[in-house]
C-alpha cells in the first residue's frame, strides 16, 4: 500500500468511494451523493490542510482529509476518513492517519477533531484505536429522514 498526497486526478476515485459509502448508509452523516467539485475541496479548498490517498496496485482504495471546520477553536482541525467498503479494518485508515498526523503537526494543528455518527460502531472503534477521546456529543442529531442517530465528538491532542 502506498500513502501519498491526494492530487486533483484522484478526485473521481475519491468521489466514487465516498458515494458508495453514502449509498450503503450507516457510517457517514452525508446522505446524498457528493460531486467531484465537493471532493476537490478536500485537496485545494479554503481551509484544506492535507488530504492523503491510499493506493494499492495503482488504484485509490481510501482517503483521509484534514481541514479547518467552522466552529472549531483556533488550532483545531477536523478529520474525515473514507475507505472502500469491503476493505475497511485492514490498516488503511491507520496508515492514512500516520501521514495526516505528521502533516497536522507541520501545519501547527494542536487538536484533531472527529465527529462520528453515534451508531457508526466501526468509525467509533477506528478513532478510539488512534487515541481519540470523547469531548462532546449531539445525542439528538437526526438524518434528513428524521431518524435520530446522534453524533460523538472525539479529539486527539497532538
Amino acid at each position: 500500500m502506498i500513502i501519498r498526497p491526494a492530487l486533483l486526478p484522484d478526485v473521481a476515485a475519491m468521489a466514487a468511494i465516498q458515494n458508495e459509502i453514502i449509498r450503503i448508509g450507516g457510517t457517514t452523516a452525508y446522505e446524498t451523493e457528493r460531486s467531484e467539485d465537493a471532493l476537490r475541496a478536500y485537496i485545494d479548498g479554503r481551509g484544506a490542510i492535507c488530504c492523503f490517498v491510499a493506493e494499492v496496485g495503482g488504484e485509490v482504495i481510501g482517503f483521509q482529509a484534514l481541514g479547518i471546520w467552522p466552529g472549531l477553536p483556533e488550532g483545531w482541525a477536523d478529520v474525515g476518513t473514507f475507505v472502500r467498503p469491503g476493505l475497511q479494518a485492514k490498516g488503511t485508515g491507520s496508515a492514512l492517519f500516520a501521514a495526516t498526523c505528521a502533516a497536522a503537526r507541520a501545519a501547527g494543528v494542536r487538536v484533531i477533531n472527529a465527529t462520528i455518527r453515534a451508531d457508526n460502531r466501526p468509525g467509533l472503534a477506528f478513532y478510539a484505536r488512534q487515541g481519540f477521546r470523547d469531548h462532546g456529543a449531539d445525542p439528538d442529531y437526526r438524518l434528513a429522514s428524521g431518524q435520530r442517530v446522534g453524533r460523538v465528538h472525539r479529539r486527539l491532542d497532538l
